[in-house]
């Protein structure tokens, strides 16, 4: 351990000063009802700072910001090429800053630092640059009428497309929606999750100083119950894209309803199996795959395989494997470097995965491994890896998302029953499948209902495949690819008649 290292996150991270104002037609600017909210550390839960706490008046403030900037055309009709240029630059900058964003984002949501620095940025910043490469290789269609008519097919732009973010991957789930509305030439309204508003906040400075036009990017951070629901009950936003549970992504749903009918877009979570057939040869590839599904950050993941699907011929000498393998990922503070887990989000949801380990036990399932908080005298919120065997699919452990590192075991004998299990659920966001065979590769992954399927691995693919998930995973699009475009722009046909 390069104890050299540990000591510059720490002295770095001492020195960072934060942005705390909601970002509103290109200014920092308090809350106009002046309130404030602490945001922590959820390693020490100690206050970070105090955020702008914005509120519907703030809202309103911001959509009609974005409304005069898109109908004003600074950039929803400026030209393709000269949109891909800023948003360019903008990427250049998040990588020029990686390191502050980094930090800032694993201060705010207790992640490692490791991750913040080598996936989380610097993943951001590619993202936003794919889609900017995008802007000007998304061509328009002439449809194949008769001579006397030119029939176009042509996208526009949404327009004012609201973008309420999830705290577990705040900056890089904020560019799945950013960099592909933005390179529709949409204005957008961003709330951060109330525990994670840092880094959004610093990406509207870096947005700005790339040459973002006033009104097309705010921020307004905030609580869901006003911020959020503003943003959704609003009669001028014409898109929500949302990331989150379940139960608030219904809420988008009522809140288009009772306004302007509004398109949402959900990504609400999951309960992924990662299915072992008893082919499988070498243990240790799926072993290490496994582990990392379910205990990467923190297991506060959607897409976390928090159901292990396994043969039973194969289930004891895997169960056997994986204690040493969850006990290598080491729990600690999230600016060391060899930390692998840091803390969860908050003490709430750590009360949350608490619980659902006593709800295992009176269930009858077996705790295998873990199950308790650890370093509680730290002041943060802290919790070991954790292994239930003797799972049915029936208890509620295998079927709510604990959205912790929590993972729960189960047999099955035959292939159907598998896909009966994996397919056992009201989620569908994503599953992995570790087969030797090739045929049995392709059928189930075929058969398993989920949005994305990872064949001896455990991956959501890069920026160029969809993200998004079946059933109570997903609703009216898809984050990432080309495919995310859609969501952010009005496909609209021209027929003209010739004379």
């Amino acid at each position: 351990m390069n104890v050299q290292r540990v000591a510059s996150f720490h002295d770095q991270a001492a020195k960072l000063r934060f942005e705390t104002r909601a970002f509103i037609d290109g200014k920092f600017v308090e809350a106009r009802s002046g309130k404030r909210f602490e945001t922590l550390n959820p390693a020490t839960g100690k206050v970070l700072t105090q955020v702008a706490e914005c509120d519907k008046a703030d809202v309103d403030l911001a959509v009609a910001a974005a409304r005069r900037a898109f109908e004003a055309g600074s950039w929803s009709r400026r030209a393709p090429r000269e949109r891909k240029k800023i948003l360019l630059k903008f990427a250049d900058l998040i990588e020029k800053n990686l390191t502050e964003l980094a930090i800032t984002e694993t201060l705010d949501c207790g992640k490692p630092v490791n991750d913040s620095l080598n996936v989380d940025v610097p993943d951001t910043a590619e993202t936003l640059r794919w889609h900017a490469e995008a802007i000007d290789k998304i061509y328009d269609q002439v449809a194949p009428t008769p001579a006397d008519v030119v029939s176009m097919i042509v996208r526009e732009p949404v327009g004012v497309v609201g973008a309420v973010l999830p705290w577990n991957f705040p900056v890089f789930t904020a560019m799945w929606k950013i960099a592909p509305a933005l390179a529709g030439g949409n204005s957008m309204v961003i709330k951060p999750a109330e525990q994670t508003p840092l880094t959004a906040l610093r990406l509207a400075a870096l947005a700005a100083e790339a040459g973002i036009p006033e009104g097309v990017f705010n921020v307004v951070p905030g609580f869901g119950e006003t911020a959020g629901q503003a943003i959704g009950r609003h009669g001028d936003v014409d898109c929500v894209s949302f990331t989150g549970s379940g139960e608030i992504g219904r809420l988008f749903l009522k809140y288009a309803a009772d306004s302007n009918m509004k398109r949402i877009v959900l990504e609400c979570g999951g309960k992924s199996p990662a299915v072992v057939m008893p082919d499988v040869g070498d243990l240790q590839p799926v072993i290490d795959q496994i582990t990392a599904g379910i205990l990467f950050c923190q297991g506060e993941n959607c897409s976390a395989g928090s159901r292990l699907v396994v043969h039973r011929s194969v289930k004891d000498r895997l169960l056997e494997a994986l204690e040493p393998s969850f006990r290598s990922w080491t729990v600690g503070d999230p600016l060391r470097s060899d930390t692998r887990i840091g803390a969860l989000i908050e003490a709430r949801h750590l009360e949350k995965v608490m619980s659902y380990i006593d709800l295992g036990r009176q269930e009858g399932a077996k705790v295998a491994l873990g199950g308790k908080r650890l370093y509680p005298e730290s002041g943060g919120w802290f919790f070991e890896p954790t292994i239930f065997d003797n799972v049915k699919n029936s208890m509620r452990i295998a079927r709510e998302e604990i959205f912790g590192p929590v993972l729960s075991v189960i047999t099955f004998s035959e292939p159907e029953e598998a896909i009966r299990i994996a397919n056992d659920t009201s989620y569908g966001l994503a599953a992995s499948l570790y087969t030797e065979n090739l045929n049995t590769a392709h059928k189930m992954a075929r058969a398993i209902r989920a949005g994305t399927v990872s064949v001896n691995c455990y991956s959501e693919g890069d920026f160029t495949v969809p993200f998004g998930g079946y059933k109570e995973s997903g609703f009216g699009g898809k984050d990432k690819s080309l495919l995310a475009h859609d969501q952010y722009t009005e496909t609209k046909t021209i027929w003209i008649q010739l004379r």
